[in-house]
């Protein structure tokens, strides 16, 4: 369907990376697992923050909830202990249970002292609830549907739209899905900061483009309802604090969009960066870290919010529109767009 740049949409003014995704962040990979059947619109994605062992060379990372209306697994631990240790993976509100038992699962067979010699593991997972579109009571997502996510993951561009997670979901009316987008950072010798959203949130009437227009999906304003799971990526080495900073901006970037963070809204953002691994079987006493000087960490902000409001857009309009469980539908911003241009 088309990215916001192909609409002659810009988000800021920082460049983006060659992918404009989250993979331009060099070693993170992304995966879909896609289900589509009759009222069955749904699905799971994973984004791994490197090829390795997760759980032997965990990420630096960092969580933000801006609402809490949410049902995630993890993000706890995330928060007290500063990583992450599986992939994190996205689906719909009731099959996160799902999920978190097949990152286990995938865990133990990478490390079969989880548990016995070693401590447990930590899944991550986020959640949106697709169920106007997608029968959620079906609970269609399995284990191998999971494990396929994983197993799906690659670098280079992002398949986005109506596609694994973002199957059935909705935002601002129109049909909304999994965005990406990136930004370079002029640090040292280059670095990225890559986001991909799972958009599924906005009150039908109150989208706001980047230049001042208020499309019209054509349907009555309900409550905010909604949800958006961020995952931020960078390779600029950052401490578990800064990490949290970086991943707050996110609310930024969904705030320019018109979103207020409902009540019934859950809107979190999770942080990784692949500039520090944290070594399990860590023996030293004193282990050294590079970290960010605070006073360069604007350009992380306002690449966190330009890179946030552009992967929403960009999981509409890469998302056609959509006619899901007992006939309910959501229009395509990418089509409201074209007729805006061909004067219909």
């Amino acid at each position: 369907m088309g990215i916001a740049s192909d609409f002659g949409l810009t988000c800021g003014s920082l460049p983006a990376g060659p992918h404009n995704a989250i993979t331009d962040v060099p070693g993170v990979r992304v995966g879909h697992r896609t289900l589509r059947n009759g009222d069955i619109n749904t699905g799971v994605t994973a984004i791994l923050p490197h090829g390795g062992n997760l759980f032997r060379k965990k990420v630096v990372a960092a969580a933000h909830v801006i609402n809490g209306f949410g049902k995630t697994v993890g993000l706890m631990q995330v928060q007290e202990l500063g990583t992450i240790e599986t992939p994190v993976l996205l689906t719909n509100t009731l099959s996160v249970g799902t999920c978190a038992t097949a990152l286990i699962r995938d865990a133990i067979r990478q490390n079969p002292d989880i548990g016995r010699t070693t401590g447990t593991v930590n899944p991550v997972v986020g959640e949106c609830n697709d169920g106007p579109l997608n029968d959620i009571q079906a609970l269609a997502i399995s284990e191998e549907h999971a494990l396929a996510a994983l197993a799906d993951a690659r670098e280079g561009a992002v398949e986005q739209g109506n596609v694994g997670a973002g199957t059935g979901m909705s935002c601002f009316g129109f049909k909304g899905g999994i965005g990406s987008a990136s930004r370079k950072i002029a640090l040292g010798g280059g670095h990225h900061l890559g986001v991909l959203v799972l958009s599924n949130f906005g009150r039908a009437g109150d989208l706001v483009l980047p230049d001042g227009r208020r499309p019209d999906p054509r349907r009555p304003a309900e409550a905010e309802r909604g949800s958006i799971m961020v995952v931020l990526a960078t390779d600029v080495p950052l401490e578990h604090r800064q990490l949290e900073r970086v991943a707050r901006r996110a609310g930024a970037g969904i705030a320019r969009l018109g979103s207020f963070w409902g009540h019934g809204s859950g809107d979190i953002a999770i942080a990784f960066s692949t500039g520090n691994l944290v070594d399990h079987d860590e023996s030293r006493d004193l282990v050294p870290q590079l970290t960010l000087n605070e006073a360069r960490i604007d350009m992380l902000f306002r690449a966190a919010a330009d890179a946030t409001q552009e992967a929403v857009l960009n999981s509409m309009l890469s998302a056609e529109a959509l006619t899901g469980r007992a006939g309910k539908h959501r229009a395509s911003l990418a089509d409201w767009l074209r007729d805006q241009a061909e004067g219909r």
